[in-house]
């Protein structure tokens, strides 16, 4: 596997040192004592947890796709779903999460399987809104594979409306984007949200 994919954790020293300060400097600013037992190392576990939250920044979607691109004569759909999300909401900086599903049809090349859901993390990774997350992943895939069409749904639960402001538990927003023959042809849209197991129409 090439490094560049490599899961292991890598932390650039100056700037976890910077994230660790910050957090320790908020930690005080809600009232705790950060010398305290519990909280002594609190600032370096999250200073870790955002850096790997937000590890989208270092890698190029594009390249992911590149990697694993091969000439295939097949055009039907090819489709990849239910892959686990998650992200960070850029206006709270609280989580959401849910299921990204993922469809293309070929137009000459084709990518390995899992390059899709790699690329749904890379954009994931970093700090978002699921409009912009949707439609990266879909120009993404256009742009590295030329296909005949692309077409991406996000289902997500947001923690910004679950514990905080509606407070609404069990709302969910889905997202959708779409490209070529996923535009111009209701029967292929169709087909890809009859896939899914969608309520979309």
């Amino acid at each position: 596997m090439d490094e560049i994919y490599h899961m292991e954790e890598h932390f650039e020293p100056e700037a976890l040192e910077s994230l660790k300060e910050s957090y320790r400097k908020i930690i005080e600013a809600l009232g705790e004592d950060v010398s305290r037992e519990g909280l002594l190392k609190t600032p370096e576990r999250v200073a870790k947890a955002m850096a790997f939250m937000t590890h989208g920044y270092s890698v190029d979607p594009r390249e992911i796709i590149l990697s694993a691109k091969f000439q295939e004569d097949y055009k039907h759909m090819v489709l990849v779903k239910d892959i686990d999300l998650y992200s960070l909401c850029e206006h709270h900086l609280l989580p959401f999460y849910g299921k990204a599903h993922v469809a293309y049809i070929p137009n000459r090349y084709i990518t390995g399987l899992s390059k899709i859901a790699r690329v749904v993390d890379s954009f994931a990774r970093r700090l978002q809104v699921q409009e912009r997350l949707t439609v990266q992943i879909r120009d993404c895939i256009q742009e590295a594979l030329d296909p005949l069409g692309v077409a991406v749904v996000i289902e997500a639960s947001h923690m910004c409306m679950q514990i905080r402001g509606v407070q609404r538990l069990n709302s969910t927003t889905t997202t959708s984007a779409f490209t070529g023959v996923f535009l111009s042809q209701s029967k292929t849209r169709e087909e890809f949200i009859h896939l899914i197991g969608s309520h979309l129409k």
